[in-house]
């Protein structure tokens, strides 16, 4: 009994090696295309020939085993891979879950059965003889836990099970199975097989010596005119083995493919192995084996037992690796940063553009209360360009309410806000391209002295280069007057423009609408005039900030007492309104019409199915915290508005800076050019008659 047991062919196993990059590329394709999607997965592992005497070869996955990135699952079909002579490519199916108790629920015996099924089919079909690389298909079972960055799975190389097993009468060296003029020949032609593209990733082949010692390799559909024409045929395969008493695991379902086929019981085989990309007949095996089926295999309905699942350390276990301690944390922090963004488009938000997202330049106007909280939820959303403009330093008052500054920003004098605040984000996400500019911003209502109006000219054109060369403004800034210049720029230059301002318990966000003279620039005041309160559907035009109000901007900080002149609020306010502003900006983004949305009103009835995949987006948002409320609101342009009417945009078109100087410096200029002056002096000269006319008879006392 001990004798035969030895002399069963016994089979090294296969041992598989995924290379971090193929990791990588599963997080990619899981993310961004696959999403909750469990579809089994077409992907190529590779194999080569042993290639040293004391290391076997493994059956490796790289990056590109993987389908190519794609957007309709319909593209994720089988890819055809070329291999070469180091590359030998193998068919394999994975099974990503999206849970781990997924994973280990699996049916690992009815997946294997499965795999080893299409090895019976593809024997039974003959397609094994023209792609006998089939003979090694594999399967590979996994769970990728994205967050940590750390991946379950089990590899299988499913082989077909001989019935009796067979057995082995006789297993050399190949240099000792050949005489010396074979030999030679033989390794000639493995070198021509091997060097040649058609042919060197095709792992089994027939070896033909003919009775003049001359070796050929052949192709397996070649072997009825190989047997009669040769007077020694040999059935070879790329070995990944190294052992010298054991061939290895392809050879099994070799054996069940000739026995199944061919109807060879006595079956010499090569298992061909190298020694620095050269045949080497010293470690390569010849072998005898006796194989006797029985007559169940010649039944079409019949499928033979399999196994396969590969052992970890002896056992029957999955493995596990983390890739997380060997990435750089700067791309780590990245792909964490993008995690919760993608995993919004595998359910709640599939139309999702991350793209723009991350394409899109923010221009902050001030990095107080307001635009520290903006700043983070805007990396929050995805994006990477923000530029913050403030003249002021960090005082000791302002981190508890101003999030990215510490306590050593208010040190020595106290940092600029617009510096600090850049180091902050960077901190926070080393990859953002941030920027930070001191600059003060000029105002209406404050007078500049002609000492100065040199620098503010060079502020005033800077600015407006800053507005053009960036896809959103906010403005977040502490008072109205500072609000107008970049409101009437990015008219101007018809930018998407978020406001928010908040008072002691109530606050305000808005967008601003397109500019009045998007079209052409040189347009004239009365050419202006159509366009000051229409957009280009047809539709009104949204109001900007000052549309509503009837006086200019004005010095509103002259004569204040300190807690008039502070932004005194509730602490909870800015970041409700700063939210608020962010999400405003991302359902502008998502819209088909871009800046020229038309402003929605939201209601109670409301139900989440509107087409927006954001849902309603709203011009106004004006909330309470004293009374826990919040309602959206609808403003059109005006066309008298100080800050973005046409004509006050065709002056500015004409005069450039020399009208905002103007504007600055004499306080009824913005009212007098837009009618404002008249309005007023019309609704002061308006009067009113009253019946002053008494009727005791008629008077009635209601008591309340």
């Amino acid at each position: 009994m001990a004798e035969e047991e030895e002399r069963k062919l016994q089979f090294a196993p296969f041992h598989s090696l995924a290379d971090e990059g193929f990791w990588r590329r599963l997080c990619s394709l899981k993310l961004d295309t696959l999403g909750i999607d469990q579809s089994p997965i077409p992907i190529t592992g590779f194999y080569a020939p042993c290639s040293h005497a004391q290391v076997s070869n493994h059956l490796t996955l790289l990056s590109e085993s993987l389908p190519p990135e794609c957007h309709e699952q319909s593209s994720l079909a089988s890819t055809v891979i070329r291999g070469n002579r180091n590359r030998c490519p193998v068919p394999g199916i994975l099974y990503n879950t999206n849970t781990s108790e997924s994973f280990r629920t699996l049916d690992k015996q009815s997946l294997l059965k499965a795999e080893a099924k299409k090895i019976w089919d593809d024997i039974q079909s003959g397609k094994a003889e023209e792609e006998s690389a089939v003979l090694s298909r594999f399967l590979l079972i996994s769970f990728a836990d994205l967050k940590k960055w750390t991946f379950h799975y089990w590899f299988a190389f499913p082989a077909l099970v001989l019935d009796p097993p067979a057995t082995l009468t006789d297993l050399r060296p190949a240099s000792q199975c050949f005489s010396l003029e074979e030999a030679e020949s033989l390794k000639a032609a493995c070198n021509e097989w091997r060097s040649s593209t058609p042919t060197s990733d095709v792992p089994f082949f027939l070896v033909c010596i003919a009775s003049n010692s001359h070796a050929t390799i052949s192709f397996l559909r070649d072997w009825e005119d190989c047997q009669s024409a040769y007077q020694k045929v040999l059935f070879g395969f790329y070995d990944p083995c190294h052992l010298p008493n054991h061939p290895g695991w392809p050879l099994r379902n070799f054996l069940a493919l000739i026995s199944s086929r061919w109807k060879v019981e006595k079956i010499s085989f090569l298992c061909y192995r190298e020694e620095r990309g050269f045949p080497n007949l010293d470690i390569s095996l010849v072998g005898e084996a006796l194989v006797s089926v029985s007559q169940a295999w010649d039944d079409p309905q019949f499928i033979p037992k399999a196994v396969g699942w590969e052992l970890n350390k002896g056992k029957k276990a999955s493995r596990c690796i983390t890739l997380a301690n060997s990435m750089d944390p700067t791309r780590l922090a990245i792909s964490a940063a993008d995690l919760n963004l993608k995993l919004m488009r595998w359910r709640a938000l599939p139309s999702l553009n991350l793209n723009v997202l991350f394409n899109t330049k923010c221009l902050l106007l001030g990095a107080g209360t307001l635009g520290c909280q903006v700043a983070r939820v805007l990396m929050a959303w995805g994006v990477r360009k923000i530029t913050l403009i403030d003249s002021g330093r960090v005082a000791m008052s302002n981190p508890l309410r101003q999030s990215l500054y510490t306590f050593s920003d208010c040190l020595n004098g106290g940092d600029f806000k617009a510096v600090a605040a850049v180091k902050s984000l960077k901190q926070i996400f080393p990859v953002v391209e941030a920027e930070g500019i001191v600059m003060a911003i000029p105002m209406p209502g404050h007078p500049i002295p002609s000492q100065i109006e040199d620098s503010v000219v060079k502020d005033c054109r800077r600015l407006r280069e800053l507005i053009s060369s960036h896809d959103v403004v906010f403005l977040l800034t502490d008072t109205r007057e500072s609000r107008w210049l970049p409101t009437l720029l990015s008219a101007n230059s018809n930018k998407i423009t978020i406001t928010a301002a908040l008072g002691f318990d109530s606050y305000v966000v808005m967008r601003h609408g397109a500019g009045p003279l998007c079209t052409s620039p040189d347009s004239t005041t009365e050419a202006g005039d159509a366009l000051s309160t229409r957009i280009h559907n047809g539709g009104n035009r949204l109001g900007c900030y000052f549309c509503n109000d009837v006086v200019a901007p004005v010095d509103s900080t002259a004569n204040r007492t300190l807690d008039q002149q502070c932004t005194v609020t509730r602490p909870g306010l800015a970041p409700i309104a700063s939210a608020l502003a962010v999400e405003l900006l991302v359902g502008v983004l998502h819209h088909s019409a871009g800046i020229d949305a038309p402003g929605e009103i939201a209601s109670s009835s409301y139900s989440g199915n509107n087409e927006q995949p954001l849902g309603v987006l709203p011009h106004q948002i004006r909330g309470s915290l004293s009374q826990f409320s919040q309602m959206t609101l609808l403003g059109h342009a005006s066309n008298s508005c100080t800050a973005c009417c046409a004509t006050v945009v065709s002056e500015y078109r004409k005069r450039g800076v020399d009208f905002i100087l103007q504007a600055i410096n004499h306080p009824t200029y913005l009212e007098d050019l837009t009618g404002l002056t008249e309005l007023m002096k019309s609704a002061n000269s308006f009067e009113l008659d009253w019946d002053n006319e008494t009727n005791d008879e008629d008077e009635t006392f209601v008591d309340i």
